[in-house]
């Protein structure tokens, strides 16, 4: 088995002796890891909950279990909503989260799940190495949170009664969007909104709260919402549908790990990117199967279908959410920029 990188590096060096001898002996560090998603068993299953076992097992490993974790799904450590918060004050170690649920507290956050800005993975994942990547995990950690691991979802429209595909069906229809600037597009199109988490949105769609609904893949198959509608809109290779749900750290928690710690947590969370992305694009493939198999009418988006939603956001969403702060309006140019 090749020796992990930080241990070679002490076994090359004598000085470094008494150092690695310390590390033997201190006790594992647990850390927790909340989401709102459903568990998964083994290798089948809502792919975030996966995505943050295997981070865990990852580090684990990579510090020679100087690190370990617990996972916690479906809610059961912190409410949805309070996640971002407690990173920020140190009462939770780690998150899986959509950041947009931070624009609440920090504004330029909601860029993250800005209506057709990112419209396809490669630009999404571009930001990691662009001026609006540095821009955003700069913020977050003035902020008290550590972007540890980059994932970004796409995702599509589920209806109860008339298909929902092009800006003009959504006049009249209650639309759950998913963000402030989201909704900010739905209610430019004629719609009317309803807020809530993506962990609530069956609930809503099965009542009749609402009419139709915007989540990721991911969320569609885990919650079972082919129960709840009668039309379903995938994405295709583009989508105005893209929302970052990275794995997040608490700075204050951050600050107390050693430097070693802290490389590997970096780097496992780099080295995880493949994985994330692959997860994703697996569940827009299955989404459109389960669906259908289920009797729902599926519409796959068409490039022309995005590129309109597109200017109705770029008129109503992107102009509010660029007003807000000059750093916003900053972002969002640099957004622009990222090629895709």
């Amino acid at each position: 088995m090749p020796i992990p990188l930080t241990r070679r590096a002490a076994l090359a060096s004598p000085l470094a002796l008494p150092g690695l001898i310390g590390r033997a002996q201190a006790a594992p560090r647990l850390l927790r890891i909340s989401h709102q998603f459903p568990a998964s068993v083994g290798d089948t299953g809502d792919f975030r909950d996966r995505m943050c076992r295997r981070f865990a097992s990852l580090v684990g490993s990579r510090t020679e279990g100087e690190l370990q974790f617990e996972v916690y799904p479906n809610g059961s450590l912190t409410k949805t909503f309070a996640q971002i918060s407690g990173l920020r004050k140190g009462a939770l170690d780690l998150a899986l989260v959509p950041l947009t649920y931070a624009g609440g507290e920090i504004h330029e956050m909601n860029i993250t799940f800005m209506p057709a800005l990112v419209t396809s993975y490669a630009q999404g994942y571009n930001w990691r190495t662009t001026p609006v990547g540095r821009e955003l995990v700069g913020l977050l950690e003035q902020r008290g949170i550590i972007l540890v691991s980059w994932m970004w979802q796409s995702g599509g429209m589920a209806s109860r009664t008339q298909p929902l595909i092009e800006p003009a069906d959504a006049r009249g229809m209650k639309i759950r969007g998913g963000s402030r600037e989201m909704d900010e597009m739905f209610k430019a199109a004629g719609a009317s909104v309803s807020s809530m988490p993506s962990n609530e949105v069956y609930v809503g769609m099965s009542t009749g709260v609402m009419d139709a609904a915007c989540t990721s893949s991911s969320s569609f198959l885990s919650f079972k919402l082919q129960e709840t509608c009668r039309h379903l809109t995938t994405p295709g290779g583009r989508s105005f549908f893209f929302i970052l749900e990275p794995i997040m750290m608490s700075k204050a928690v951050w600050d107390t790990l050693t430097r070693p710690q802290r490389e590997a947590m970096l780097a496992v969370g780099e080295e995880m990117v493949p994985f994330n992305l692959a997860g994703a694009q697996s569940d827009d493939g299955e989404l459109g199967r389960v669906f259908a198999a289920a009797g729902v009418t599926v519409h796959p988006m068409a490039d022309a279908t995005v590129d309109r939603w597109q200017a109705v956001a770029r008129a109503s969403a992107w102009k509010q959410y660029a007003e807000k702060t000059p750093l916003a309006a900053r972002m969002l140019k640099l957004a622009e920029e990222v090629p895709g």
